[in-house]
């Protein structure tokens, strides 16, 4: 192969061969400019031209594994050393076809064939052949003033070990993710509490690969009396951290529900806490309240996406104000508002990764949640699955997805014969007790309670309605409520005094009532109510 003739081809050459085919203007050029030019060119005068050296010698000792192909079957002109030592010797004039198989493993023979027909360089980075090399490659194109349409030169660089220690990092961050996506869903709900009077779902979806896991999380806590406390919440960083502070974040909402506050004093107790664990970890939540005897929810917000409530009809509301600034800011008085939640309604409480897009202004994500839960029927789980399909949330998300939808089925037929409510004004004095036990026995008779559960009831009722007349004030009333799992018994007045069960002594006369509740229900408690009174109650588990 000639290589003087393919080396006049290569970038750079022609102005070399240009520059000394000029030797001839050099005297003018001394005699114009004099003693300068003369001093360069005594010292240019030495330096080897382009041809003085040999192209074979240059291009052998390269590091890099460099191959020379001409014509269209890519005949082999020539590799060097580095390429015949990574590969193996290649006889000249067999085409890369047949003699190179590191080429069908690298895919270049394509590559090749573009850049003879293109007269561009080509470049592929880090592609790996069987015995696990990895190599980038880069093709260019060779003129040729011979009849066989120029040649392909090919440099490869051994990248091997970058290659692999890129694969090491991925390895990491995998592992990393994993333990965090771990992490994240062992810290949220392995089985959704089922209310009587509402249906739930919720769904978490983690982002893609190439996002790393955040700290959304959902709950659902029973609050007794038929009361249902729902969470949703969004820890605004990235990987286990987030996902530690959202888990104890959690942890505090379910203790916080327990003393059953209002919606804006479990975020006022929260938002002090979140401070607390991590001043630089800020997180957004929307704390609930369902009551079935209200038909509504009554909720707060901390930096939180507003609850949608589908109407049987398929109208959406959006609940508005109030919303606080996120947890863990601190100096801020949060307050609760309502929106109602009548049977055969839908509420959604959902984090932003739902409906946040680049280059988007996310009103705009949410009123496309709108549309799309506005045409979402079936069950919640449906709902869930039909809402990320219409926002187009898929495994490549860039970005986590919590979402909890909340059903208020509408009951017909023999479904709703299993609900029922009665009430009862306690008006007057010491004669309000035998009226009230009167009242809760035919209430329960018609309710066709076995007679064991009857008895049961009644007592329950006079000791709640005897505690709310010794140390209640009026307005006082009476509530029955039956559901398909349970009885629920609670009694409200107006003085804000929550009672506690404390052991009774020997010779007091008083304060064993809370004790009885708590021997023979199933589960009891006491609120304080928005008006600055109390509720206490107490529940009854339905034989099967």
């Amino acid at each position: 192969m000639n290589f003087t003739r393919w080396s006049a081809r290569l970038p750079g050459t022609q102005r070399r061969m240009a520059a000394r085919g000029t030797e001839g203007s050099v005297p003018a050029a001394r005699g114009e400019y004099g003693p300068q030019l003369e001093h360069l060119a005594d010292e240019t005068a030495d330096v080897p031209a382009l041809e003085d050296f040999s192209v074979r010698e240059v291009i052998g000792r390269l590091p890099g594994l460099v191959a020379l192909a001409h014509g269209p079957e890519h005949r082999i002109a020539y590799v060097n050393d580095a390429y015949a030592a990574a590969f193996g010797p290649r006889p000249a004039g067999a085409t890369v076809a047949d003699a190179c198989p590191e080429a069908h493993e690298l895919g270049l023979l394509p590559l090749m064939d573009q850049v003879l027909r293109s007269g561009k360089p080509r470049t592929v980075k880090s592609r790996k052949t069987k015995d696990g090399g990895s190599y980038t490659v880069t093709c260019l194109p060779v003129e040729s003033s011979g009849s066989d349409g120029g040649g392909v030169l090919v440099h490869a660089a051994d990248v091997t070990d970058h290659a692999e220690a890129a694969e090491r990092l991925r390895a990491s961050e995998r592992r990393h993710r994993e333990t965090a996506v771990t992490l994240q869903r062992s810290l949220l709900p392995q089985e959704l509490e089922q209310p009587d009077d509402l249906r739930i779902a919720a769904t978490y979806q983690p982002g893609g690969t190439d996002a790393a896991v955040g700290g959304d999380w959902y709950d659902v806590i029973t609050l007794g009396a038929g009361r249902t406390a729902l969470v949703i919440g969004d820890v605004m960083g990235r990987g286990v951290r987030a996902a530690a502070v959202m888990g104890q974040l959690r942890t505090a909402v379910r203790a916080y529900a327990r003393l059953d506050l209002p919606p804006h004093e479990v975020l006022q107790l929260l938002d002090g806490l979140a401070a607390e664990i991590d001043a630089s970890q800020i997180a957004t939540c929307a704390y609930a309240v369902h009551d079935p005897n209200e038909g509504r929810l009554v909720y707060a917000s901390a930096g939180h996406l507003p609850i949608l409530v589908r109407d049987e009809d398929g109208s959406v509301r959006r609940a508005e104000d109030p919303t606080g600034p996120p947890l863990g800011t601190g100096g801020w008085l949060h307050t609760s508002g309502t929106i109602a939640l009548p049977p055969g309604s839908t509420a959604v409480l959902y984090t932003d990764g739902l409906v946040e897009r680049r280059r988007e202004d996310i009103d705009e994500g949410v009123a496309a949640l709108e549309r799309a839960l506005s045409g979402a029927t079936g069950t919640p789980q449906v709902v869930c699955d039909r809402l990320l399909r219409s926002l187009g949330v898929t495994a490549d998300h860039d970005d986590d997805v919590a979402v909890l939808v909340v059903q208020h089925p509408a009951r017909k037929g023999a479904d709703a014969e299993l609900f029922h409510n009665a009430a009862l004004e306690l008006l007057g004095g010491v004669e309000a007790a035998p009226r009230a036990r009167a009242f809760a026995s035919g209430v329960l008779a018609s309710w066709r309670f076995p007679v064991e559960l009857r008895d049961l009831g009644v007592l329950a009722t006079s000791e709640l309605v005897a505690n709310s007349l010794k140390h209640g004030t009026p307005p006082m009333r009476l509530r029955l409520r039956r559901t398909d799992r349970r009885l629920i018994i609670e009694v409200t007045d107006g003085d804000d005094h929550l009672p506690r069960r404390r052991r009774a002594e020997s010779e007091d006369e008083a304060g064993r009532g809370i004790s009885i509740i708590a021997t023979i229900a199933s589960s009891w408690g006491s609120r304080r109510t928005p008006g600055g009174g109390k509720a206490v109650w107490c529940e009854f588990a339905l034989p099967d």
